[in-house]
């Protein structure tokens, strides 16, 4: 059976084409300001990957911000849902999830089968999410890719204390006027980001093995300094940023069954 999960998400669009328990082909590309758009160009490109046709698709569930506005049919489940199906999937043993994604963040508590027992989000706008740290990488001048990397070349420790994504660029643009090193602002900016994901990790008592998915995750100055925070094992998967997109795939698998 050959189905396909779609998670379009507010910075980038994620499809996930499954034959039974293989994985096909995946596409990640930008959502930018037409997800209508965007979702219709990565479910043509991972069609073409997987050498099939639309056709031969026998269910799709969509997941993400932008969910409402795929242009096919196609059934819909929560993020949160979709997370959980497919970390659990990948990883049977894992105790949870965070999910870091473009404008929010979530903690979320499952069983092996990819089962909610309990989540929570986060409630401080976009502190802690993509965004976020987009808006750093602005200020400080550097490649949002680079800043895991630079942080963890920090040689003190500096606070950004602001939650609002607005007042912290304020707070970074005056250490950079105090010449304070780029490095050092680059780690208290993972601080914050880190302090704010456990707290809400904190709020459903998660602990553990636990999974930490999005784009983000790939921000290895952000996964080290999680990991000095929680005393848990961060799992961060080969590919993180489709792991909601495969929870979907499966979702769909299960509801045509």
């Amino acid at each position: 059976m050959i189905t396909v999960g779609i998670d379009v998400g507010s910075l980038s669009t994620k499809v996930v084409v499954l034959n039974q328990d293989r994985i096909m082909a995946h596409e990640v590309r930008s959502t930018g300001v037409d997800a209508k758009k965007a979702s219709q160009e990565a479910m043509d490109t991972v069609l073409n990957k997987a050498g099939i046709s639309f056709q031969d698709v026998e269910s799709i569930v969509c997941t993400g911000a932008g969910k409402k506005k795929v242009p096919f049919e196609a059934q819909q489940a929560t993020e949160v849902m979709c997370d959980a199906r497919g970390g659990c999937h990948l990883y049977p043993k894992a105790n949870g999830l965070i999910d870091i994604g473009g404008e929010n963040c979530r903690a979320i508590k499952c069983d092996a089968k990819g089962n909610v027992i309990d989540f929570a989000l986060n409630d401080k706008c976009a502190s802690g999410t993509g965004i976020f740290l987009d808006a750093m990488a602005k200020a400080l001048r550097v490649n949002p890719e680079e800043m895991g990397e630079l942080s963890l070349q920090s040689t003190q420790d500096i606070e950004v204390t602001s939650m609002c994504s607005v007042f912290a660029e304020s707070e970074v643009v005056s250490m950079i006027h105090r010449r304070t090193p780029k490095n050092d602002i680059l780690r208290g900016i993972h601080k914050s980001i880190a302090s704010r994901i456990y707290g809400l990790a904190n709020r459903i008592l998660l602990e553990g093995e636990l999974i930490v998915l999005g784009g983000i995750a790939k921000n290895i100055g952000l996964i080290a300094t999680l990991k000095e925070l929680m005393a848990s094992d961060l799992i961060v998967p080969d590919e993180p940023e489709i792991v909601g997109a495969l929870g979907a795939a499966l979702l769909a698998r299960e509801r045509e069954e």
